[in-house]
């Protein structure tokens, strides 16, 4: 799974803080946090593989928590540096498409496609949905990945509500240090977990300087050695993803609209789906 306001690179960030200074890509710093050191949410996050049920009618597609919105039509492109030293260019579009899930629950189709030299090496739809309470939930992916053009494995693909599969929180509504949560399970295949580490967070990209971050960690029990740092800016999203264990940088390059059509085939041309 990936995790993901419409600004361009060059513009002043006035709402996050932040203005582009280039292609700057110094360490994220930390400030003391205003926020309380224990979460209190009104509603329990859900945690490892417990399960949820979910009413439909409490969820909407139109995602628009501040630390993770997903406008139709918005493009996030990011520069993706992994262990090897190789670098992978990752484009997340918002999509106009949406899909009901097995669980009941209609959720937004966001695609996430990565390229090497030009060449789509994985190509994924995610769904999402937002809860009454602004929670965003992550309800699983269609998931491939490519080598000389041909399909190799859909390994990671769930649907919640289809084999055991649950869904999990992205993002809850309010973050507060110390809350935890599951973000994905399937047993075996995906089993992520997420927790708030922090507030008023700083980080430098390609895209710009963002003060006011929002620092989650990303774990899974599948891989123990996994530790993913992810920085998000209220009103725009991810900025930059930091692999703690093996070296490896996400960071976001910019931020652009794309017409409505386009993001509705960006939904549709997946492996011939047709929501």
């Amino acid at each position: 799974m990936r995790a993901v306001a419409v600004l361009a690179v060059t513009c002043c960030l006035a709402v996050l803080g932040g203005c582009g200074n280039g292609d700057q890509t110094a360490e994220p710093t930390d400030e003391p946090s205003t926020q309380p050191t224990s979460a209190t949410p009104e509603t329990a996050l859900p945690q490892s593989d417990e399960p949820v049920e979910l009413d439909p009618a409490d969820f909407t597609a139109d995602v628009a928590n501040p630390w993770f919105p997903l406008e139709p039509g918005t493009r996030w492109t990011y520069r993706e540096t992994t262990e090897d030293g190789e670098v992978v260019e990752v484009v997340v579009t918002a999509t106009s498409v949406t899909r009901k899930i097995a669980n009941g629950v209609t959720a937004r189709v966001v695609r996430d496609t990565v390229t090497l030299d030009g060449k789509v090496i994985e190509d994924t739809l995610d769904w999402y949905a937002q809860d009454k309470a602004g929670t965003v939930w992550y309800l699983g992916e269609d998931t491939a990945e490519f080598e000389n053009g041909k399909i190799t494995t859909r390994e990671g693909s769930f649907e919640a509500g289809v084999d055991g599969a649950q869904a999990g929180v992205i993002m809850p509504a309010s973050p507060e240090v110390g809350m935890t949560y599951r973000q994905e399970y399937y047993e075996g295949e995906a089993e992520d977990n997420g927790e708030v580490l922090a507030l008023g967070q700083q980080a430098s990209v390609p895209a710009g300087r963002y003060d006011g971050l929002l620092k989650t960690a990303d774990t899974t029990p599948l891989e123990p050695d996994v530790l993913e740092h992810k920085y998000y800016a209220e009103g725009l999203g991810l900025v930059l993803t930091i692999d703690k264990e093996a070296g490896g940088r996400e960071e976001l390059l910019s931020v652009t609209d794309i017409p409505l059509a386009q993001a509705r085939r960006a939904g549709q041309a997946l492996l011939g789906q047709n929501y």
